[in-house]
């Protein structure tokens, strides 16, 4: 397994990717409300990614033909925008997206509520996003990467909901998905041991119900099995001597 530690001039360019990738998750939001469509979502990232002299990392990527992978309720990963899909009160939306800035790459997700949403979805949001809190906890040079998605997993079920296992998170750098892939559950063993200049993907996907997903007839859009709603959280983090900095989050941003 090739894991590549990043230069400081690579890490520049991360954390500017970061920082423009924060801009977009912000814009987006803005936006969110009954009434607009997936593909106004995917419009809108877009729009502000190339506002910034940056590419959007999904466009085309293995296929993929949107910028803004926009997944709602029980759509875990990679829904495609369309413009007939109308999200409406009470749904919760999850937008993952990704940016190129001078060769670079940053990743990250959010999910939103539209409108007014129940109490149980709200907090399928909170505990999601405090998740990836937990897990990077252990993101310090000198620990074990599986101490990650253990904290991830230990987490998760302690609240009642289940992680999703058929999909990762994982390196990043000039590559949207490098090595090492980042589970959000404990596997056997410990893991690498992590080092400062690793830059990976941290993104815990949680289901309110099983953990067992399916892909649709797109061969894109990930659902629950049980129909249950679905939150995903992600940031760009990167490992140093001491706590790790999200390249891809900004305190008074969402």
């Amino acid at each position: 397994m090739s894991v590549t530690i990043k230069s400081e001039h690579e890490i520049e360019l991360m954390r500017e990717a970061g920082r423009i990738l924060a801009i977009v998750h912000d814009e987006m939001a803005k936006i969110i409300r009954p009434g607009i469509s997936t593909m106004d979502i995917n419009r809108k990232g877009e729009e502000v990614i190339r506002s910034y002299d940056c590419i959007p990392s999904f466009l085309n990527y293995n296929g993929y033909p949107a910028s803004i992978c926009v997944s709602v309720n029980d759509e875990v990963v990679h829904g495609i925008p369309n413009k007939k899909h109308i999200i409406k009160e009470g749904d919760i939306v999850s937008l993952d997206a990704g940016v190129i800035y001078k060769g670079y790459q940053s990743d990250a997700a959010r999910t939103h509520a539209v409108g007014e949403i129940s109490e149980e979805d709200q907090r399928l949001i909170d505990i999601t996003k405090q998740s990836f809190f937990e897990g990077i906890k252990f993101a310090k040079a000198g620990n074990h990467l599986y101490e990650i998605s253990k904290a991830i997993q230990d987490f998760v079920e302690a609240n009642g909901y289940s992680v999703v296992r058929d999909l990762v998170g994982h390196g990043i750098g000039k590559n949207l998905h490098e090595e090492p892939q980042i589970p959000n559950f404990k596997p056997i063993g410990r893991g690498m041991k992590l080092r400062p200049g690793m830059t990976l993907a941290i993104e815990p996907m949680v289901n309110a119900g099983a953990f067992e997903v399916w892909v649709l007839e797109d061969d894109w859009t990930v659902v629950t099995r049980d129909s249950k709603n679905s939150a995903h959280y992600e940031n760009t983090v990167l490992i140093t001597e001491g706590e790790p900095e999200l390249l891809s989050y900004r305190e008074d941003l969402v």
